[in-house]
């Protein structure tokens, strides 16, 4: 076959495969190495010869910081980016084990190979989330993207992460850090909460729910003994001990369940963590979730932050920081992305 038919194919390829063909062609550089500073907690690091990662003191370590993520192809671009800011933000960055989760039908190999060729020394492991068990509870939404079930991989994080591991920081792959993540890990649990996270009281908390929903005598009264608020499922810290004795992902299967018979609600997963949780969990100060700067689910307008400090901000809703820098018309906050962007150029890749 000559060259010159090869290069027509693979054109032909990429004009009728664009997605798959960006996933190819999506290389990172090598990010730099962190180091702990001198005051950071010991922990055994271990045999570092030993071939399977998820063996090391670590990855069950109680002064460990875990992280869980997403990973896919469609959003690896982010993820990477959230890690880089992650771990440059951090005074002990090499106490942190971030616990990534994959679809089965994705190419975890992949995924592992592009993560640890831009952070060869990071301590992180890939589960696998078989989609199938969750697939049959999803309901369309207002965004199509919201029905991607790996978004509701959060709800399964007890049961996909090893026993051992009690409390872990939730985030999404279209945010950053500019703050010590330690600080958010370190949030006080008190009493029986079960998750904290930002919490906003003044949001239409009616809104998240459908005339259904509220005119129904019975399912109307879920929320009638909790000073129910608006929290985003992007940043949590969730106490894994509790969440496995409380049952919690059979909880909000019931919700998901019900959703299939009356449409109680129009926005993926977010509700049934709000019908569960809402008015229960712990507030975390709002600079730990500076959402919404990817606008709406609609139109993905650009936005302002929100007054106060910041500490992570996240591009939540339609409009994602590196698909308004590739089309040339990125927003004034994504400016603020870019510096954690790891993907190489076309122009900077091996011919």
């Amino acid at each position: 076959m000559s060259k010159h038919l090869l290069i027509l194919l693979s054109l032909l390829f990429i004009l009728i495969n664009p997605i798959s063909a960006s996933q190819i062609i999506q290389k990172f550089k090598e990010a730099p190495q962190f180091y702990n500073s001198a005051d950071c907690p010991l922990i055994d690091p271990g045999d570092d010869n030993d071939d399977d990662v998820a063996t090391k003191p670590i990855f069950c370590s109680r002064r460990a910081v875990h992280v869980a993520m997403t990973l896919d192809a469609a959003y690896i671009r982010g993820s990477v980016a959230a890690v880089l800011s992650v771990l440059q933000h951090s005074s002990c960055p090499e106490n942190i084990v971030f616990h990534f989760v994959a679809s089965a039908s994705a190419d975890a190999s992949s995924l592992r190979a592009t993560v640890s060729s831009s952070f060869p020394y990071l301590d992180f492991t890939v589960h696998v989330f078989n989609v199938s068990s969750v697939s049959r509870l999803i309901s369309s939404s207002i965004r199509s993207a919201l029905d991607c079930p790996l978004n509701y991989a959060r709800s399964y994080l007890a049961d996909l992460l090893p026993p051992c591991v009690r409390r872990v920081v939730y985030l999404d792959s279209d945010l950053i850090l500019v703050d010590d993540i330690a600080k958010l890990a370190a949030t006080d649990l008190a009493g029986d909460s079960v998750l904290a996270a930002p919490e906003y009281c003044n949001a239409n908390f009616t809104s998240y729910f459908t005339s259904a929903f509220w005119s129904n005598p019975t399912l109307s009264l879920t929320f009638a003994d909790r000073e129910a608020c608006y929290f985003n499922t992007g940043v949590m810290v969730i106490d894994l001990a509790r969440w496995r004795e409380g049952a919690y992902t059979a909880r909000i299967e019931e919700w998901m369940a019900i959703q299939k018979r009356i449409r109680i609600y129009q926005l993926g997963s977010l509700p049934p963590f709000l019908l569960v949780f809402a008015g229960l969990i712990k507030p975390v100060n709002h600079r730990w979730n500076q959402h919404g700067l990817g606008g709406d689910n609609f139109r993905g307008l650009c936005r302002d932050l929100h007054p106060g400090p910041v500490s992570l901000l996240h591009w939540s809703g339609k409009g994602k920081p590196w698909a308004r820098l590739d089309a040339g018309r990125p927003c004034p906050l994504d400016a603020l992305w870019s510096p954690y962007d790891l993907l190489q150029t076309p122009f900077a890749l091996d011919s």
